[in-house]
C-alpha cells in the first residue's frame, strides 16, 4: 500500500510514493463561462494506487476526469498520462475508462461490443475472458437495449478493461448494480490494482472509497481540500461522535451550553453530538448533573469527515451555477 500525506486547505501535501507518477496535473484549471470548475490543481497518481475521488456536487471531479481523459483541453497548466499526453497514451492502449456518461450501441448483442472493444485494443484480452471478469458471460447473446441499468455498468465495465491497461478510471462505476454485483466488482478492481494497475474512481458511495481505496483525494471548488488515507482524512476532521441516553427526557437548551460541541440532535431521551474535544465534552456533562447510559464515544466515519471537511472551507462551492451549466452544455461535467 502507497503511503500518503494529509493536506491543508489549497496545499497538497507531497505524495510519498516512489517512481514515475503514472498522471500528472501541473497547475491545471478549467472554466465554462463564469464558472470554474478546476482551479490551478496539482495532481499526482502512482503506480498499484488506488485512488478514490470525492467530493460535493460541483466540486469539479467530473472535469478533472475530462482534463485526464483528453476530451476537454485545460485553459491553464499541463495534464500527461504516463510522460505523454493523454491522447497518446490512450491511443497507447494504457488507459480504460468507465464514464457515467455516453450511451452504448443498442442494435448489437453485448458479445459483439466487446468483440469490437477488444478488436481495437492493441493488447486485448480474450473475449470470453473479458467476458467472465465482467461478469456478463450469461448475458452475452442479450441485446444491449434489453439490458438493466446494473447490466450496461457491467457492460461499461468490459469495454473498460477489454485489454491491458495500465490506468483505469471509473466515474460511478456501480450505480444501478445490486449488492452482489457490487462486491463482485470490487473483487475485480481489487485483483487489477495487486496486478500493478492505478484504479481512479470517482464515487459518491462513501463507504466504497472508505472500504477499497488505499488513498482518498477530496476536491472542492476545483482544488483539492485533502489527501491521505481514509483512516487520514477521518482524523483530519477532528470531531468525535458522543451518543448516549439519559433517564429523562433531555434538554436540548442544557445541553447545548456543553463546550467543544459542532453538532446535537436530540430524540427524547437519546442524544447525538459531535464534539472537538470528546473527554472534556463528556466531563462536563457530568458537571451538568446528568448521568449518561450507553455512553458511546467514536471517530467520525468517512461520510461524516468528508462533510465537516468541506463544509469548513471557506465559502459554499459553486454547485448550482455548475450543474446549470452542465444541463445547458456549456460548462464543466
Amino acid at each position: 500500500m502507497t503511503s500518503t500525506a494529509t493536506t491543508t486547505a489549497g496545499n497538497p501535501a507531497p505524495h510519498r510514493a516512489g517512481g514515475e507518477p503514472v498522471v500528472s496535473f501541473r497547475r491545471v484549471s478549467k472554466s465554462y463561462g463564469s464558472v470554474r470548475a478546476v482551479a490551478d490543481l496539482d495532481l499526482e497518481l502512482y503506480p498499484g494506487e488506488t485512488v478514490a475521488l470525492l467530493g460535493p456536487n460541483g466540486a469539479g471531479k467530473s472535469s478533472t476526469l475530462d482534463l485526464l481523459l483528453g476530451l476537454r483541453n485545460p485553459d491553464a497548466g499541463t495534464v500527461s498520462l504516463f510522460g505523454t499526453t493523454p491522447q497518446r497514451a490512450i491511443e497507447q492502449g494504457k488507459v480504460g475508462a468507465m464514464l457515467q456518461s455516453g450511451g452504448l450501441m443498442g442494435a448489437v448483442k453485448v458479445r459483439e461490443l466487446v468483440k469490437l472493444a477488444c478488436d481495437l485494443h492493441p493488447r486485448a484480452y480474450p473475449v470470453d475472458q473479458v467476458l467472465a471478469t465482467a461478469g456478463i458471460t450469461q448475458i452475452a447473446d442479450r441485446m444491449v437495449d434489453k439490458l438493466s441499468g446494473g447490466q450496461e455498468q457491467r457492460v461499461r465495465f468490459a469495454l473498460a478493461t477489454a485489454g491491458e491497461n495500465s490506468l483505469i478510471v471509473l466515474d460511478e462505476p456501480t450505480t444501478g448494480m445490486d449488492v452482489t454485483s457490487r462486491q463482485t466488482f470490487w473483487g475485480t478492481m481489487r485483483d487489477q490494482a495487486r496486478q500493478g494497475r492505478t484504479v481512479l474512481f470517482a464515487t459518491h458511495y462513501l463507504e466504497e472509497a472508505d472500504e477499497i481505496a488505499d488513498r482518498v483525494i477530496v476536491l472542492h471548488r476545483g482544488r483539492v481540500l485533502a489527501d491521505g488515507t481514509a483512516a487520514e482524512i477521518k482524523s483530519r476532521a477532528g470531531a468525535r461522535r458522543i451518543s448516549f441516553d439519559l433517564d429523562a427526557p433531555a434538554d436540548g437548551d442544557v445541553l447545548r451550553t456543553l463546550p467543544h460541541l459542532t453538532t446535537i440532535e436530540v430524540s427524547g431521551r437519546t442524544v447525538r453530538m459531535q464534539s472537538r474535544d470528546a473527554d472534556a465534552t463528556v466531563h462536563a456533562l457530568y458537571g451538568l448533573g446528568l448521568y449518561p447510559r450507553n455512553l458511546e464515544v467514536s471517530g467520525l466515519g468517512l461520510e461524516q469527515a468528508f462533510i465537516a471537511i468541506t463544509t469548513a472551507s471557506d465559502g459554499p462551492a459553486p454547485a448550482a451555477a455548475e450543474e446549470t451549466a452542465r444541463t445547458t452544455g456549456k460548462a464543466a461535467r
